[in-house]
């Protein structure tokens, strides 16, 4: 196994594929692994098959699962666990901990909302009833009969602030080796998750599919970005519309070529030099726009030929959070001089409009959006631009 970034650890296979999707729908090119092998996937997720194993044994299949992930460069990791946190959950901690480093602090927080599943005040509740009063309590295998985490896992629990970041990721600093923590909504899942991004890659957070989908955006948003990158060919009226509500957005950067620039290869290439000159890898957003008014001897098959090159050039040489194409010349265009083989459509931004991600050429996994000229609401260029800045694609 070689190159993924983060790796899912799960004591079974069904948690492993739940929680590898909430990666998947974050951007992350994401494989569930059934064995071990090579892969181009930034996030593996992979299952010990541990949960009804003793004790010793699961936590010498999780740590064993661990220290292989962290040879194939692994250096982020999430410990999925059940949700009503059934098994030798704290011996596969430990075995976990023990691999990953000396420093290394467990974050646990089962919490699902969506499920049902949430953590108050360390109490670990399903759809508001005690764990451990339900049926999970009587479990036939793998019964769970303490309610509180921290009791139950032999841990400290930590009443975040919620407000504060760092002195959150401060206060689970001095709580490990491990740490239980709150959340009962989706916005405390996303301060728990803020915190563990803050305290680095010393931290190991436990939980299920709950907590990963809050970690997939908020590891996402400490990659490099750079800006979003959109090409407008078409000229369609509603588009002019949103491009003019794209530029008017403080942080935008727009190169629109005049009919001249594009008149011949010459003025071209000086006119491409000058927009790589001017690059800002720090602007949220970069636009290249074609002309309203263009010569007729100029076809739309070499505005869009011109200026998806121009953007596949860019997308080569410098880092770029994902693309935004509106036209369909413009899209064809610029995917054919990315020397892309497929897009991977992981969802929409809005009805009609799809995101997903490039399928081969040198930048595989890069964020995509495509929009129809006539698609969309004023701010629809804006919205895609700022969806592909958080969403995770291929950004080296």
């Amino acid at each position: 196994m070689t190159g993924p970034h983060i790796a899912v650890v799960a004591d079974d296979l069904t948690g492993a594929g739940d929680t590898a999707v909430q990666f998947v729908r974050a951007g992350w090119r994401t494989e569930l692994q059934l064995s071990a092998s090579g892969t181009a996937a930034e996030v593996v997720s992979v299952t010990t098959d541990s949960r009804a194993l003793p004790v010793g044994d699961a936590a010498q299949a999780a740590g064993e699962a661990v220290r292989d992930l962290r040879a194939a460069g692994v250096d982020l990791l999430y410990k999925k666990v059940d949700s009503t946190l059934r098994g030798p959950i704290r011996a596969e901690i430990d075995g976990v901990l023990q691999v990953w480093g000396p420093d290394a602090v467990a974050v646990v927080c089962p919490a699902f909302p969506a499920n049902g599943r949430t953590v108050r005040d360390g109490v670990l509740l399903v759809e508001g009833t005690e764990v451990h009063r339900t049926a999970v309590g009587q479990d036939p295998v793998t019964p769970v009969t303490e309610s509180r985490v921290d009791e139950l896992l032999g841990a400290k629990y930590v009443r975040l602030t919620g407000t504060d970041t760092r002195r959150d990721a401060e206060l689970l600093r001095a709580a490990g080796p491990v740490a239980v923590v709150d959340a009962e909504t989706e916005a405390d899942l996303g301060r728990v998750a803020a915190a563990v991004a803050a305290l680095g890659p010393d931290a190991v957070p436990v939980g299920s599919a709950g907590l990963a989908a809050q970690l997939a955006h908020a590891w996402a948003l400490q990659q490099p970005h750079g800006p979003s990158l959109v090409v407008v060919t078409s000229l369609h009226s509603n588009t002019r519309e949103q491009v003019a509500c794209l530029a008017a957005e403080p942080g935008t950067r727009v190169e629109r070529p005049g009919a001249a620039d594009l008149a011949d290869e010459e003025a071209w290439q000086a006119w491409s030099r000058t927009v790589l000159e001017r690059f800002d890898p720090h602007a949220p957003r970069l636009a290249l726009v074609a002309p309203e008014d263009r010569d007729g001897a100029l076809s739309p098959a070499d505005v869009a030929r011109r200026l998806g090159g121009l953007a596949a050039h860019i997308a080569e040489e410098h880092t770029i959070a994902g693309l935004v194409v509106t036209g369909g010349d413009g899209a064809r265009a610029l995917t054919t001089q990315m020397q892309a083989r497929a897009i991977a459509l992981t969802g929409e931004v809005a009805p009609g409009i799809p995101i997903g991600t490039v399928s081969g050429g040198p930048r595989h996994g890069l964020a995509i959006v495509t929009k129809a000229g006539g698609f969309g609401s004023p701010t629809a260029l804006l919205d895609a631009a700022d969806t592909v800045r958080h969403t995770k694609g291929q950004n080296a």
